[in-house]
């Protein structure tokens, strides 16, 4: 999320807009917001299960972890990419959110 916060304004400026969402309580996941930072909105609180669930992410059963899922959603709702992790690695990045937009909007304008 650090990345994406130290990114906003390049991705504001085209047209991105950031959020956040953790399965941590307020307790845990607004101390963290804060303490990187974060300026986008953070969600908090999300029911485990239903979560995983939901969007079809990675459940750690041995840890009881809902691992990184991100998403890009074009304005009309329509998701767009998923990137679903499975460990410290294989994360949405940031590059490439900027690329995936600048492509999208280069597509459009033709």
């Amino acid at each position: 999320m650090a990345a994406f916060q130290e990114a906003l304004g390049e991705l504001s400026g085209e047209g991105v807009q950031v959020v956040g969402a953790s399965v941590d309580a307020a307790a845990d996941a607004t101390p963290m917001a804060e303490k990187l930072g974060l300026e986008f909105p953070v969600l908090h609180s999300l029911p485990l299960i239903e979560t995983v669930e939901t969007l079809g992410a990675f459940y750690e059963t041995r840890r009881s972890i809902l691992h990184a899922t991100g998403f890009v959603v074009e304005p009309d709702g329509v998701i767009d990419v998923v990137c679903y992790s499975t460990g410290a690695i294989g994360r949405l990045e940031v590059e490439d959110v900027l690329r995936l937009v600048r492509f999208r909007k280069r597509q459009q304008a033709k």
